[in-house]
């Protein structure tokens, strides 16, 4: 069954691909009566892929993992700022604040975070510019510390806003799946502000800019509230 439904996801990924080629030749972009053709066009074919890819999407199939061997050496700085600009959040006074659709929403220290479950892995991020790198992130499962604060589980969005001005949203099916963990150290060591530190979001099962870094708010609710890149026209969905 497991290779009837990968062989069903690479051909309904090689038809997307081809519906998109076969389509756009159809489409004069240089038609004065129509001047915003192409980014409707592309919009509604990024629309379609996210709820293509969120119907594909189980929360009991994992990312694959790696041997500590395997890690990426030395790691790999990315953010839309030099490195030199990351954030600096002092860890003593840092809380995470929480909003929304949640029953306990005061604000959540690191030391409160350190005393949760902590869940480990070696997984691979991969970038959608094409690089990937294989790294080791520790911390609190996000269904876990959903459950925790009392977060309505129905609703169909997490949000988070970062430290740097940056921001994104996650569909719920993807906040409950395993792997996805509210990462408090990398490499076996607290986060560093180039990687996010005091706390990021990891999750293997989308792309690299689906991983917000100096998470300083996280919300619960039905309303879309987008992404620094996804309002930029990224897939929101982005599995990886």
């Amino acid at each position: 069954m497991k290779k009837l439904d990968l062989n069903r996801r690479k051909l309904l990924g090689r038809a997307l691909a081809l519906g998109a080629l076969t389509a756009l030749p159809a489409c004069d972009y240089d038609d004065p009566a129509h001047p915003d053709l192409a980014d409707r066009f592309l919009h509604a074919m990024s629309s379609w892929n996210d709820r293509v890819q969120a119907a594909l999407f189980s929360r009991h199939t994992l990312a694959p993992t790696f041997s500590a061997a395997q890690i990426t050496n030395p790691p790999r700085f990315n953010a839309f700022y030099d490195i030199s600009q990351a954030p600096v959040v002092e860890p003593a006074t840092y809380r995470l604040e929480l909003s929304g659709q949640i029953q306990e929403t005061a604000p959540w220290s690191l030391a409160q975070l350190r005393t949760m479950k902590q869940e480990s892995q070696i997984t691979r991020l991969i970038c959608v510019e094409g690089w990937r790198v294989i790294g080791q992130w520790s911390g609190v499962p996000l269904a876990e510390f959903l459950k925790r604060i009392g977060a309505d589980t129905k609703c169909k969005y997490v949000s988070f806003k970062c430290a740097d001005g940056y921001y994104s949203s996650i569909d719920m099916a993807s906040a409950l799946h395993p792997q996805t963990i509210l990462a408090l150290d990398f490499l076996n060591a607290p986060l560093t502000p180039a990687f996010g530190a005091p706390m990021r979001l990891r999750i293997p099962t989308k792309l690299g800019f689906k991983n917000p870094k100096s998470v300083m708010s996280m919300s619960v609710g039905n309303i879309y509230t987008g992404g620094y890149w996804e309002d930029q026209g990224y897939n929101w969905f982005s599995g990886s």
